[in-house]
This record gives structure tokens, sequence and C-alpha cells, in this order.
């Protein structure tokens, strides 16, 4: 019997449906699924759920709800990672205090001043759970969909000993979305993909053997799909390569479409799947949901239902799983690890995306060599960034923390040095009861 832990399994929907997919697994059929949260209302409901897929499916699996985290990681096999750490009015200071000096954040959970504070957050309570896992499950593989994905698996992994991958499914998203607009099988289509999370990019995409690029341009200039994504299309028509993440994102790594109202008027308000323009749309989005309590009432709706699917969906951890200490299936990704001997013109060291294999012998990245010069220049940024955060978050130093949002792209098309400065020293003032580390 195979042991798989959920870290943060309040995360209901992740936890439900990655659930969901270990389970259409032969190998997985009798699985002991183990529950953490600290939340015991999320937890509760998820422990409902899942429940509710190994009855529906007449799984002989198992699961356990737990608060006591050593107890739910003894002798665990695989580990999913999805916390949250902070609140929702400190999450709201992310987002709010670099608005007011005039950098719109649209998500701000990946970099920038709003991605970097979460990860100073996180990091702590991040180290706890793997010095966890070193001590009561050595061996498992680890696998952490928690945001700001490449600074906290770039610190787990020069820190610890654990086995960590990051993974984030808007590489597969994206690889669909494409096919879609050119109307190509998935099952055709093969890609390479590399760079950073959430800025990586097909550096190959292809259908039945030949490439696709040409198809995606003649697609981009048909304006229904031109409007779907504008600020990746325009991305893709000024650098030559698509890139992963959603428009929402995206427009918030770069210095092109947010400095400006013109420019959050012309490319992130009318046509992106989901408004960008709107300001802090996930972050309203999550306080109204929190406020009437219509998370609550979506679960429950869902804990009602006899009529939802238990096929596989298109995440990848349980596919590694099965890889790894399944039936030995290997099976390709994109995983995020450290940068040794993988993109040759990106920080030694630093956290990239890259095409990995899972098996028996655990995870394997593939060597990339180097990216296009343009690509680069733009990954650079953002990686070295990160990199001068992670290190500022070891030894404690604010100095580095303030570097590494001073050279952050969409911040320093705004902002001067000392309205930088400033904005850095209010965001540590309003996080200084999870920051009490820093010097």
């Amino acid at each position: 019997m195979r042991k798989i832990t959920f870290i943060g399994a309040g995360s209901f929907g992740f936890t439900r449906s990655l659930v969901r997919d270990v389970l259409t697994f032969d190998a997985f059929r009798d699985v002991e699924i183990r529950l953490m949260d600290i939340d015991s209302t999320r937890l509760a409901y998820s422990e409902r759920a899942v429940r509710k897929i190994i009855e529906k499916g007449n799984y002989p699996a198992t699961v356990k709800a737990t608060l006591n985290r050593a107890e739910a990681l003894e002798g665990a096999d695989g580990v999913v990672i999805t916390i949250l750490s902070g609140g929702p009015d400190i999450f709201r200071n992310d987002i709010e205090i670099p608005k007011k000096y005039g950098v719109d954040i649209c998500v701000g959970d990946t970099r920038g001043p709003s991605g970097i504070f979460r990860f100073l957050r996180t990091a702590p309570a991040m180290l706890e759970i793997c010095r966890d896992i070193e001590k009561y499950c050595p061996d498992a593989v680890v696998l952490n969909y928690t945001n700001p994905m490449a600074m906290l698996c770039r610190y787990i992994q020069s820190e610890t000993k654990v086995h960590m991958t990051g993974l984030c499914h808007s590489v597969q998203g994206t690889a669909q979305m494409l096919a879609q607009w050119i109307g190509a099988p998935m099952e055709e289509v093969t890609y390479t993909c590399a760079g950073i999370n959430h800025q990586a990019f097909y550096l190959e995409y292809k259908w039945n053997g030949r490439d696709a690029y040409p198809l995606i341009r003649e697609a981009v200039k048909q304006p229904e799909i031109y409007n779907k994504e504008q600020v990746r299309n325009e991305m893709f028509l000024g650098l030559d390569y698509y890139v992963t993440e959603s428009s929402g994102h995206n427009s918030e790594y770069n210095a092109w479409f947010r400095k400006r109202p013109d420019l959050l008027e012309k490319y992130c308000t009318h046509g992106t799947n989901w408004n960008p323009g709107k300001h802090a749309f996930i972050l309203n989005e999550y306080f109204e949901r929190e406020a009437d309590g219509k998370w609550m009432k979506d679960i429950e709706e869902w804990l009602e239902k006899d009529d939802f699917d238990l096929a596989r969906g298109g995440e990848y951890a349980a596919c590694i799983f099965n890889a790894v200490f399944g039936d030995h299936t290997p099976y390709e990704f994109n995983a995020n690890l450290r940068n040794f001997g993988l993109i040759d013109n990106l920080p030694q060291g630093c956290c990239v995306e890259v095409p990995a294999l899972a098996s028996r012998a655990g995870v394997r990245p593939f060597r990339v060599g180097s990216l296009p010069d343009q690509l680069a220049v733009l990954i650079n940024t953002s990686a070295r960034c990160e990199e001068l955060a992670v290190e500022g978050c070891m030894e404690g130093d604010r100095r580095k923390i303030f570097h590494a949002v001073l050279f952050d792209p969409l911040t320093s098309a705004v902002l001067s040095i000392a309205e930088t400065k400033q904005m850095v020293d209010e965001m540590f003032e309003a996080g200084k009861d999870y920051l009490a580390y820093f010097k």
C-alpha cells in the first residue's frame, strides 16, 4: 500500500482533482490518502470530497485527515504541497501597497514586489514542512504547487535534501490552447518548452513533426484569437516564441503593458480571457468569495452532486508518482529545478522550468542549451531578481530584497530608486509579523 500526503489539503479544488487523478492508476487503487491542513473547516471539506470520490469509484483506498503534520508525513511515498502563508489582510498589502506607488499588479503571486514578499512570508513555513519531510519520509517524492514557484523551489532545493520538484499547469495548458487555435489534435503535437516558471517559452512546437509556428502566426492574425490573449500574443509577435503563462500574469512580469493607463486600457482590459486590467482581479474575487461565503456554497454544491467525472485530468502529479513508485511507466513533463548545466544563458543555480523525465530512477531533467538571445535577456532579469530575493531571504538581508524589487521590470518602469526604497520599507513594515528573521 502506497501513502500519499497532501500538505495544505484544505485547497479544495487541487486536492479533489489530484486525488481523483491518483486513483485512476491501478498501482494506487488501494492507496492511503493523508490530508493535512491547519484549517479544520477546509480540511473537513476536503476529506468529505475524497471519501466521495473513493465511494463513487468503488476504490479500496483509504483516507485519513489530520491537523498533525508529523502524523501525515510518517512513511509517505509522495507529498503534495499546496499552502498559503498569511491571511487575506496581508495578501491585500502585497497588492495595494505597490498600487499606491503606481505599480499596478494583477495577480502578484509569482514575482515583482508582491511575489517577493509572498515568498518571504512563505519560505519559513515551507522550510519547516521540508524539515519534517527530511525527518519522517526522507525518500518521498515531493511535488510543490505553491507560488511563488521558482523562488520557493530554489530556496528549498538549496537548503534541504528533499526530492522536491515544482509543478505548474501552464505548460500543458498553453500547449493545448495553441493546438486548438491551429486545429491540431493534442496527441499529434510535440514541443520543447524551457525558461523559468511563468516565463517559459515553446522553443519548438510541432504538429506531426513539422514546425507549427507558421500556423500559430496565421491564427493570431484572426481578431477573435488575438483578443483572447492580447498580452501574450503581442509578446509572441515581438519575441517570436510563445510564453506559457496567461496574459494577466505576464502583463506584470515586464515593462510593456502596465506602466501607463493607456497601455492598461489597450492591452489589459478588453480581451484576455479574464480581465487583468481590473485592478487586483484575483484579489478582489478572493475577497468577494470570502466575504459572502461563496467558497463554502460552491463546495457544498459539489459535495451534493452525483454526476462528477472520475476521468484523469491534465495535471502532472499523479503521473509522476506513478512513474517513480507506481507501475513505473516513464512520464515526460516540465519541472522546476535548479539550473546546473540545463540552460547555458541563465544564471547557474537559479530555478528553471525545463523538460524532465520521471521514472523508477526519480526525476531527471533534460539539458536545453542556450535560449534565443531575446528570450534570455527578458528571463535573465526575472531570474536574477529571484536569485537576489532568495539570497536576501537566506541571509536576512533587507538590502538584497530592496535590490531584487528595484530591478523588477514593471517596478523600475514606474518608480525611482527612492520611491522603490520607500515602497519596500512600507511592505516590510506591513508584513513585520512574518518577517522577524530580517535584520
